[in-house]
């Protein structure tokens, strides 16, 4: 039969955040019924609105005249279904609230939905789902309905799906029943799983690994038909009655909230009553750099400053500068090593307040790699704690800003190749055994031949059809979203309550919540996150500090040691590659660039720690480089504007900021565009927009007077840094722990070697290796001992000679015998302080020690 068609809006459909449920991506939902002139489509994934983000994005980077509904499905107990969609920003909030209180109330990765939270609902758009694997609607399902039809009277509809599936004739008309009894609208819903037939395979491979079962046997739990999927204007024609595709056109008009409409603020109880954030910032920035510049700010500095502060306020970050000062100055109160790190290193204004290290008089500031007007995002503060005082610092937030106000970001875990071998495989029915062979044995690093077509040489007919299917299947998993984890360190911290801007949700570690949006949502959204990090060589350092005072009375800091100036016995020590344990510079890499570079400086060290990356040795730079260094090669620039940009790196491009900073001069590019040639480079391996930047940086070279050959060279060298480019301002900021840790080593070797093993595990070596070669530098090194040894690694004072002055020595710590615990030697090292020592093993094993343990202390010859 056929019927008018009014057109459609999609709205309810689950993304592949629909963790094992759906099987595309938002972006491909979203194009899809673009491509069918769907007037909207709604990302109602359940109970979440991780998805909808991507989908957003996607739809306003390439325009698509298609409107995007923001929603959520739910179950709510037996079989109950709703979609909740939101109309406005209140409704939104309430869709955000509903889902935290869902998800809190429930382990990691599930949710507890009650009545309570829906009764709440008051501005949303509920659509009821009848089930249609029922024949009839029971007592249950009615009073259900009866409930809804009371709260929600004019915002309740009937959502009615049809799949083609046996005995559906009988459940439209029970659906029409409904509606005609309680006098309520009718709306076609697809319950779109997926975006085209073709990924029908793939939903069945996430049914089955979401059950943990194989493909196999599903029965009746895999869909029966590929009809879950975004469908033609044709076929829904012929489905759905005319009435019920223009009422999916009637709600999709009704929802005008739009995510941009979200908006980011800070909590103001930071900002002393009587000043405007401008006017403290301001404030903070002036004293900071009275103490930051001593001798008085240059002009250059000074306009700097000025400049950074008119930006600030223009896009209202003040508030965002002076949370991260905020936590940085209870760092500092606290005596917790911290560093900021990344594009904030580009900022004098960060320099004055204490949030970075980095002297902006030292490197090539590019102030819009960090804030750019044009790109309109939120600025990226990176900031490294102690990693094992990091905890202090996230109950800080906690307890200032309180559970509602605070949660951490969390990071999409997505399928590689080996757990999309493995998951796949597994549904498919192959056995474990041949999976573990097949992953342990493809060399993903092999560019020659992909995994599939190593699987030959592994036992597998690639030729079969299940092989086909694997393989196929594979790569299509292959990026999806698996699961949601905590971020490493990533805080959004909110005004209002946090659960309005975005849902939270437990994390898998105790105590923690997280939200359900990335880093990369943040920043599609423009909204603000604090990254509190850990480092573990600020624990070292801290550490090795602590040591110097004990020893000589002697305090120290960062900023004390840098302003020292370049110690030439430090970096001769550097030059010889004798960096075992010291930051950055410790590889067999690094020590194998260390005596050709020969670094005697600082900004030697900058370089040091960016040049051996897949960056520079992709794109044909650390030859070039070396040769110039050594003056075996001229160092010629095409034009004054060039030189000012590559000449601390002798004509070659290093640094990430170096390649976006000729983009600028020698193409023409605004800072917003060498923006977004960053980000393209950083991508392009996936997606090769990076290409698209090609034919602008040549054509606008040319128009400068350079020649092809310069241009070709210089995109080269960009597609290089698509491998991996290392930031200068990161650079930088590892620099001066890097120096400071080799400054230790050389000046205070007992020091550094009990801070470093500490502060285990981090870094390149093992307790025996860095144990090695403390004795190579002299470092008398004393054995575990019942006696004498504490958890930690200490030193003791002991008698120097003329040969060996040295008056300390490293006495190891129980912390390096296998198989103890630290509670266990607690109270053996409180019970040897009562009886001031033991004299025989029988009164160790009085205590109670287990059989293990003690074998373990036996092993270390501890009791010696």
């Amino acid at each position: 039969m056929n019927r008018i068609y009014p057109g459609y809006a999609e709205l309810s459909c689950f993304s592949n955040f629909s963790f094992l449920k759906g099987a595309s991506h938002p972006e491909e939902l979203v194009e899809q019924a673009c491509a069918y002139q769907y007037k909207a489509i709604a990302i109602t994934d359940e109970c979440s609105v991780a998805g909808v983000v991507r989908a957003y994005s996607h739809i306003k980077e390439h325009s698509l005249p298609i409107d995007l509904i923001v929603g959520s499905y739910f179950v709510y107990q037996e079989g109950i279904q709703v979609t909740l969609l939101c109309p406005s920003r209140t409704a939104y909030a309430e869709l955000c609230r509903v889902i935290t209180n869902a998800r809190r109330r429930s382990e990691k990765g599930g949710y507890e939905l009650n009545a309570w939270d829906l009764r709440s609902v008051k501005a949303c758009i509920v659509i009821w789902h009848p089930a249609p694997s029922r024949r009839d609607q029971n007592e249950q399902d009615l009073q259900w309905l009866l409930s809804l039809n009371r709260h929600w009277r004019d915002n309740l509809y009937i959502g009615i799906t049809r799949t083609l599936e046996h005995g559906e004739h009988r459940y439209v008309s029970e659906c029409k029943k409904l509606a005609s009894k309680y006098n309520l609208p009718l709306v076609a819903c697809g319950q779109v799983l997926m975006h085209e037939t073709s990924r029908l395979a793939l939903q069945h491979i996430l049914t089955a690994t979401r059950l943990g079962t194989n493909v196999s046997e599903l029965g009746k739990s895999a869909l029966a038909n590929a009809e879950h999927c975004i469908r033609p204007p044709n076929k829904l024609a012929a489905l759905y009655q005319p009435e019920w595709l223009l009422n999916s056109l009637i709600i999709a008009n009704k929802c005008h909230f739009n995510l941009s409409e979200l908006r980011y603020e800070y909590p103001s109880e930071l900002i002393p009553k009587g000043k405007t954030p401008s006017l403290y910032l301001r404030e903070l920035t002036l004293a900071g750099a009275q103490q930051r510049f001593p001798n008085g700010l240059s002009v250059q500095i000074k306009e700097l400053i000025e400049k950074e502060l008119t930006l600030i306020a223009e896009m209202a970050y003040e508030h965002f500068f002076i949370t991260i000062y905020d936590i940085v100055q209870y760092a500092k109160s606290q005596g917790i090593l911290y560093q900021g790190r990344g594009s904030a290193a580009n900022s004098v204004v960060c320099y004055c307040l204490e949030i970075t290290a980095v002297d902006p008089s030292q490197i090539n500031v590019l102030f819009e790699r960090f804030i750019s007007k044009e790109r309109n995002e939120p600025p990226d503060i990176d900031v490294d704690f102690e990693h094992q005082r990091r905890e202090e610092i996230f109950q800080y937030i906690y307890n200032k800003y309180g559970r509602n106000h605070a949660a951490i970001a969390a990071t999409v875990v997505t399928y590689r190749t080996k757990s999309a071998i493995r998951e796949v495989g597994k549904a498919l029915g192959y056995e474990e055994l041949q999976l573990d062979f097949f992953i342990k044995n493809i060399n993903r690093r092999d560019r020659q031949s992909h995994w599939f077509e190593q699987l030959s040489e592994l036992g597998l007919n690639p030729q079969s059809a299940k092989a086909k299917q694997f393989i196929l299947l594979v790569e299509q998993i292959k990026g999806f979203p698996r699961h949601l984890s905590q971020h490493v360190g990533g805080f959004i911290i909110s005004s209002g309550p946090l659960h309005e801007l975005v849902p939270v949700e437990n994390a898998a570690m105790e105590g923690r919540t997280v939200i359900q949006w990335d880093k990369d949502d943040l920043e599609s959204l423009a909204l603000l996150k604090v990254d509190v990090l850990a480092l573990g060589m600020l624990t070292a350092i801290r550490k090795s500090f602590e040591w110097i005072k004990y020893q000589y009375q002697k305090t120290l800091t960062i900023a004390d040691i840098t302003a020292l100036g370049d110690d030439p016995n430090v970096y001769h020590m550097i030059q010889k590659a004798d960096t075992v344990g010291v930051f950055q510079i410790e590889s067999r890499a690094q020590m194998s660039m260390l005596p050709r570079l020969k670094p005697d400086t600082y900004y030697d060290l900058v370089i040091q720690i960016a040049i051996v990356r897949p960056g520079p040795i992709q794109g044909g730079m650390v030859h070039p480089f070396l040769k110039r260094r050594e003056g075996l090669e001229p160092i010629e620039y095409p034009s004054k504007a060039v030189e000012e940009v590559l000449y601390r790196t002798l004509g070659v491009p290093i640094f990430q900021e170096q390649v976006i900073k000729l983009a600028m001069v020698a193409a023409g590019f605004s800072g917003g565009e060498a923006d977004q040639l960053r980000r393209a480079m950083g991508k392009w391996k996936r997606n090769g927009q990076l290409h698209q930047f090609k034919q602008k940086l040549v054509d606008g070279m040319s128009k400068r007077g350079y020649s092809e050959a310069f241009a070709e060279r210089i995109f080269q060298q960009i597609c290089g840094f698509g491998e991996y480019g290392f930031p200068e301002s990161h650079s930088a900021s590892f620099a001066v722990l890097a120096y400071v840790s080799a400054w230790l080593k050389w000046h205070y070797p007992e020091a550094f070697y009990c801070g470093l093993l500490n502060s285990l595990p981090m870094g390149f070596y093992g307790p025996a290796q860095l144990i090695q070669d403390a004795k190579r530098h002299d470092v008398q090194v004393l054995p575990v001992c019942i006696n004498y040894s504490k958890w930690d690694h200490q030193l003791t004072r002991i008698k120097g000679t003329e040969a060996s002055p040295r008056k300390w020595a490293l006495r190891l710590g129980f912390r390096i015998v296998k198989g103890l615990k630290a509670t266990t030697i607690s109270s053996l090292v409180e019970e040897r302080q009562n009886r001031e020592g033991f004299s025989n093993i029988s009164e160790i094993k009085a205590l109670g020690i287990a059989k293990n343990e003690m074998q373990a202390l036996a092993s270390a010859d501890a009791f010696k």
